[in-house]
């Protein structure tokens, strides 16, 4: 089956070399394949700049967010698989291009708006003190430090509180724990730190 239109430029064409950019398929297909590949490796620093991000002013809700940007980036991954797919086999692929192409901005959004969030933040922090009930370590490129505690916030029965290793620690199941809060830029609320109440 041919293709309705140019894998390069996207135009409609009804003969093997397209009007618009002067690619036949075969050279157009190169094309598509090599923009992909140069949008996925922006879209993968992206992710890094992200995951860099939450960990110099995290969100209270960062599990959440985390997770979010987990199934983004194998949506993302899958999309791009498949329009090389149909790329290959010479088959439409304008409308999941579209969409592929779409999504690469977002983890650089998402992680832009995570530094703005704490950065730029003025607000006065808030402290809740409540206990520690668990902890939860997962070692890594990227560790992951969490103090479980009570929650204060309505309808919520625990917080996971992210931490560095100093803080992980210092504090033990059943201890008091100050979190220190702050509003965020653009209302994302982030912990700003925990202590020991005095």
């Amino acid at each position: 089956m041919q293709m309705p239109r140019c894998l390069n430029c996207g135009s409609e064409r009804d003969v093997d070399v397209c009007d618009y950019c002067g690619l036949n398929s075969t050279a157009a297909e190169f094309s598509l394949r090599k923009k992909l590949l140069n949008r996925t490796a922006i879209f993968l620093l992206g992710a890094i700049l992200f995951v860099t991000a939450s960990g110099f002013y995290p969100a209270l809700d960062l599990d959440q967010m985390l997770i979010f940007g987990g199934v983004l980036f194998f949506a993302v991954l899958a999309l791009a698989i498949a329009v090389e797919r149909r790329a290959v086999r010479h088959t439409e692929t304008e409308a999941l291009k579209r969409i592929y192409y779409g999504l690469i901005p977002v983890p650089w959004i998402m992680g832009a708006l995570l530094m703005a969030n704490g950065a730029l933040d003025t607000s006065k922090p808030q402290i809740q003190e409540t206990r520690v009930v668990g902890k939860f370590s997962m070692p890594g490129p990227v560790p992951s430090r969490r103090l479980i505690v009570q929650s204060w916030r309505e309808g919520n029965r625990f917080e996971r509180i992210p931490v560095t290793r100093a803080d992980f620690d210092r504090f033990s199941r059943g201890d008091r724990v100050e979190v220190k809060i702050k509003d965020g830029l653009v209302d994302i609320p982030w912990v700003e730190g925990v202590r020991h109440p005095d």
